[in-house]
């Protein structure tokens, strides 16, 4: 069996295909969309389009603030991330794939990594840093191919 899994990521959106050996097609397996929230939406305060405006800062000063959501955006990512590679721990774990290719932005890259089982990060063969996801059909074919091409 030589069955190669290609998962195709970013923070938003993530596609997992099967890689023909053959003709190198691809066949989609999965499609995932990371869970939409927000630090206001869960306190019930509505849309983050009003995030900067008149309050009182740290300081206890009247003025205009804005308070970065990275944090927030972290730990969704994370998430994300950890949902992602049970999916592809699984997979391994039922030899449904022997080997693994990862194409994701950096940051996804870096968070998906550390929760791959001991067996998913031994069938890693690439990990590429790129964001396919908005592609599809010959296009993104042509992509993955030339991703997987590139130097180490």
């Amino acid at each position: 069996m030589d069955t190669t899994w290609i998962l195709i990521a970013d923070a938003h959106r993530a596609r997992c295909f099967e890689r023909h050996a053959k003709d190198h097609s691809l066949t989609e397996l999965a499609d995932f969309v990371a869970p939409k929230t927000s630090i206001a939406g869960a306190a019930g305060g509505g849309d983050l389009t009003g995030a900067a405006g008149k309050g009182h800062g740290r300081t206890g000063h009247a003025g205009t603030q804005f308070e970065p959501q990275t944090e927030a955006h972290a730990k969704e990512r994370g998430s994300f991330a950890r949902q992602l590679a049970n999916y592809l721990n699984d997979a391994i774990a039922a030899q449904r794939c022997n080997a693994l290719v990862l194409i994701a932005t950096s940051p996804m890259l870096g968070d998906l990594k550390p929760f791959l089982s001991p067996a998913a990060s031994k069938a890693l063969r690439r990990s590429v840093t790129s964001d396919l996801t908005h592609y599809t059909g010959p296009e993104l074919k042509e992509r993955v191919n030339h991703a997987l091409e590139l130097p180490d």
